[in-house]
């Protein structure tokens, strides 16, 4: 019995595999790794997708902006080429117009003229021409030279003041022009009868006493109402209006005392009393761009001044806030 039992095996437990196996939640399992590549995969993406709709949208405002930047450029040439058309058709027009007024003014008797007695009796004609119209009606006729005398001027004075021949200010040329033909004209035509009726003597002192007279008392009056009635036609208020013709009044006078002095010479000592104001409106082709210029340089830097103004207010406004 006690060999048999020394022979008899003893069965050793072998280990299960619980013992071997580690706990699973320890260990990932291949679904769980591959939706975690998913998940990530799948959010890189979509950051891709917003940066690349990022820079689309950048890149359509960028084009968006320089296409209407040239939109505006487009629009903005067109503008001056349409202006630049209509000015040249006014004063082609008009000047057209008038040289074939004054060339023409025989064609009913130039049947057997040479182009000799044509060109030599023209400016005859128009001169018996011009007088027939002082006498029948002298009020109009003379609003018509101021007329053309300030158009001409304003013209002469934004091309002085650096604008092309054809793109000048149509409105500003059309309020100086209105001015010459409501006011100066008939206003001229009635100042000159009075200044004969107050210095009603032939003695070598009225002359002198007409210039003076005409460079202190009717200046200042002309000048001011032509500040005035531009400023009016502009639509500026009327403290704008008075700051104006405030800051102008005395420079524009005292400038007057340069020019008009020697030209008045003539005026009141050779000139008949119906011819003055033509000598005068060719004097005036002077006078009105000096004129011209000072209003609508005040009137600028003026507006300018209010822009900056209001600028200024609205950053400190925003800067507050």
């Amino acid at each position: 019995m006690a060999l048999a039992s020394l022979f008899t095996p003893t069965l050793i437990p072998l280990p299960t595999t619980s013992t071997f196996s580690k706990p699973h939640s320890s260990v990932p399992s291949f679904s769980s790794r591959t939706k975690k590549r998913c998940r990530i995969v799948r959010s890189v993406a979509e950051d891709r997708e917003a940066v690349s709709m990022s820079e689309n949208r950048r890149v359509l405002e960028e084009g968006s902006s320089s296409s209407k930047a040239d939109i505006d450029v487009a629009r903005d040439s067109d503008d001056i080429f349409t202006g630049r058309a209509i000015n040249a058709t006014i004063v082609l027009g008009f000047g057209a117009f008038a040289v074939t007024k004054l060339l023409t003014i025989d064609h009913d008797y130039w049947h057997g003229w040479t182009l000799y007695e044509i060109l030599r009796y023209v400016p005859e004609h128009n001169w018996i021409a011009y007088e027939q119209s002082l006498k029948a009606n002298p009020v109009l006729a003379k609003m018509a030279i101021s007329g053309v005398v300030y158009s001409i001027g304003d013209w002469i004075a934004q091309c002085y003041g650096g604008k092309p021949i054809f793109e000048f200010d149509r409105a500003r040329l059309f309020r100086s022009g209105l001015v010459g033909f409501t006011l100066h004209g008939s206003l001229s035509h009635y100042y000159y009868q009075l200044c004969e009726a107050l210095f009603p003597f032939q003695q070598w002192w009225v002359v002198p006493a007409k210039v003076a007279f005409d460079q202190t008392v009717w200046s200042a009056i002309w000048n001011s109402i032509y500040f005035v009635v531009l400023g009016l036609l502009r639509l500026d208020s009327f403290t704008d209006i008075y700051g104006e013709l405030k800051s102008t009044f005395w420079p524009m006078l005292t400038a007057g005392w340069k020019l008009w002095p020697f030209a008045h010479l003539i005026t009141y000592g050779v000139v008949p009393v119906e011819q003055r104001l033509l000598w005068v409106d060719c004097v005036e082709l002077i006078w009105v761009t000096i004129l011209s210029t000072y209003s609508n340089e005040n009137s600028q830097s003026r507006k300018s001044e209010e822009v900056s103004e209001t600028m200024s207010s609205t950053s400190s406004q925003n800067s507050e806030e």
